[in-house]
């Protein structure tokens, strides 16, 4: 133990906060995980219709995160080993390695606020589509299959149509929403568009916010290793 005095105390922090970001890298590989097996968004992305699958934006974020949580966990190990045997190429390591993750996090935070409504956006095309084609007061083999995915969709998200009540949707809307029994309701309130909004903003929302959290524990280790860095090279057993 080269390390003494406030150094020493350094040392233990990393430690700690090392373990902390371990730990918060299994929390993100789980809530990853549980985000792709999530029953809600799983029944709506694993739609088709007409030969076109639902959009899978929202995956793309999701395997991100699960990449993002093997690594944090790799990562943290290493600071955590790195700490404890006071090795400047093991910090050294790490430190690159938070950096690289950091700059990662910044572009895929930037990257999903500019395209923060793209998920809900390319699923509520797909309902559209879909909705059109169930309306249509013409029996076709297209139309009972669109009519399947909106069930899906209105049974999933407990809404009904659109927002737009018509006469066409109103004459198809028994069939197509059976579990809407208080239809005396605003069907805004029970619009699928806007339910989609929600449900993803959510789900957003939680991976924002672990992001930020995430971020600020890095932004702390970042400081405490170079620090550690430097009284281990200036310490006299070095």
């Amino acid at each position: 133990m080269a390390v003494t005095g406030c150094s020493q105390c350094i040392k233990y922090m990393l430690f700690f906060l090392n373990f902390i970001f371990w730990l918060a890298g299994g929390v993100i590989l789980g809530v990853a995980l549980w985000l792709r097996h999530d029953s809600q968004t799983s029944n709506l992305l694993m739609l088709q219709f007409e030969g076109t699958q639902a959009p899978g934006t929202f995956y793309i974020s999701v395997y991100v995160l699960i990449a993002i949580g093997a690594v944090m966990m790799f990562v943290g190990f290493l600071g955590c080993y790195g700490a404890i045997q006071e090795s400047q190429c093991l910090l050294g390591t790490f430190f690159t390695c938070l950096v690289m993750l950091f700059a990662c996090e910044v572009a895929a935070g930037i990257w999903g606020f500019i395209n923060r409504d793209t998920i809900s956006t390319e699923l509520i095309n797909f309902y559209d589509t879909a909705y059109i084609k169930a309306v249509d007061p013409v029996e076709t083999t297209s139309k009972q299959a669109a009519a399947k995915v909106l069930e899906v969709f209105h049974n999933t998200l407990e809404c009904c149509g659109k927002g737009d009540e018509n006469a066409l949707f109103t004459a198809v809307q028994p069939s197509l929403c059976p579990k809407k029994t208080n239809p005396v309701d605003p069907l805004l309130s029970q619009s699928c568009h806007t339910k989609l909004r929600d449900l993803f903003s959510e789900k957003l929302h939680i991976i924002g916010l672990a992001a930020l959290v995430i971020a600020v524990i890095m932004v702390f280790e970042m400081i405490f290793t170079m620090v550690l860095c430097c009284a281990i090279r200036n310490a006299p057993a070095y």
